[in-house]
């Protein structure tokens, strides 16, 4: 289905209204209208609250497939990921948008000349109207657009987008989100925490040799199992009680994790997928000087943006979609508990930027060495206190 949303406000802010209508893609005609008037906003709230109700009566139609069409550039860009969501007014809706767009299985969104979006325009002017206590203007003709191919699928990046915003729609909307948890230097409690301790696994022969290490299932060198024996010594120091060691599914983590779930009691090893390394694609085995090389353009754009994956691999994005799950599995199945956790550099980089609220720029200028621990606590109203990062006392002499 074809979705056209509008809308504005008389003074920005001002009294403020949206339009939206969703038609056939064929035949151009209407399927459903939604208008309404908000109040006092501005013209990019009302923008978004018109896409909002277009997804929302597109999905109450059943459609599986849509384009949304509207002549507001910045909910377009932003929607695509190619624009950062600045103002913080818009963030929630952003999110409730995204939400909206994760029940379809595919969707498209496209910028159109204000002329080309008349009838969602007039809807969201008859809105304006009535918020301003106007007698209410008359729509235009329901006039058909020419039929246009609907979306293909999704890229990767695009449903990982809708997924991290979604998760953080939810995290306002039962207060755990950090961003929105009031600040405090008042000391908590660590017994009400989720305690992780974030391992990153043992050294392998491509982390001595600079190689791109993703989903390949290379073991532990030596002097890996030797890091793993120490870090699980370090742990168990750190840990007088362990509810859980979990990890990637791939072995040089698992290795590290079974010599660390040894020293804590020996629970059982939960594999996970969700914590997986990054997927590096074509650049998998390579070294970082061949990829600088061969793939010097698209590597520049991968390292200027966690949206760009490597060729046939997986973005950051996509990443930290799935490890934002993983983490909210743990929060909610071990509270108050410890949990170890066995992972890889761009998944654990991921989590703590995420909980430190760091910029992107943060994943490019942290570095995990190989059985490096970070700590951090979660606690049930959605605070956060990152302990330490990247420890690595316990390896020295190895």
């Amino acid at each position: 289905m074809l979705i056209e949303a509008d809308g504005g406000s008389r003074g920005n802010p001002g009294p403020a209204g949206y339009g939206a209508v969703v038609r056939d893609p064929e035949t151009g005609e209407v399927l459903a209208e939604r208008s309404a008037a908000i109040g006092t906003a501005t013209n990019n709230v009302a923008e978004y609250r018109g896409l909002i109700a277009g997804l929302e009566a597109a999905a109450e139609l059943g459609a599986t497939e849509v384009e949304a069409r509207m002549d507001s550039k910045l909910v377009v860009e932003q929607m695509c990921g190619r624009w950062q969501i600045k103002h913080p007014g818009l963030r929630p809706l952003a999110a409730q948008a995204a939400g909206l767009v994760g029940r379809f299985t595919a969707v498209r969104f496209t910028w159109i000349p204000r002329e080309r979006n008349r009838h969602a325009d007039a809807l969201a002017n008859a809105a304006m109207d009535a918020a301003a206590g106007r007698p209410a203007t008359v729509a235009q003709p329901r006039t058909a657009e020419p039929p246009r191919q609907v979306a293909g699928p999704d890229s990767a990046a695009r449903a990982a987008a809708r997924e991290v915003a979604a998760r953080a729609a939810t995290a306002k909307a039962t207060g755990t989100d950090p961003a929105t948890t009031p600040a405090s230097w008042e000391p908590r409690p660590t017994e009400e925490a989720t305690r992780l301790i974030l391992v990153r696994h043992g050294e392998t022969e491509r982390t001595v040799q600079k190689r791109y290490s993703g989903r390949g299932d290379v073991p532990l060198t030596d002097r890996g199992r030797a890091q793993a024996r120490a870090t699980a010594a370090r742990v168990a120091e750190l840990a007088p009680s362990v509810a859980a060691v979990v990890s990637s599914p791939l072995s040089r983590c698992t290795a590290t994790a079974e010599a660390i779930a040894a020293r804590v009691g020996n629970p059982p090893v939960r594999p996970d997928d969700d914590l997986i390394e990054c997927d590096f694609g074509i650049w998998e085995g390579r070294t970082f000087a061949e990829v600088r090389d061969g793939w010097a353009g698209e590597l520049d754009a991968w390292l200027g943006s966690p949206r760009v994956a490597p060729p046939r691999g997986e973005s950051f994005e996509a990443v930290a979609a799935r490890t934002g799950r993983a983490v909210d599995r743990l929060r909610s199945a071990y509270p108050g508990e410890t949990v170890v956790v066995v992972s890889h550099v761009s998944p654990i980089k991921l989590v703590l930027r995420d909980a430190l609220a760091a910029g992107d720029a943060f994943l490019h200028r942290l570095y995990l060495d190989t059985a490096g621990i970070s700590v951090l606590d979660l606690y049930p109203d959605g605070g956060v206190a990152v302990r330490s990062v990247n420890d690595t006392a316990h390896l020295s002499g190895l």
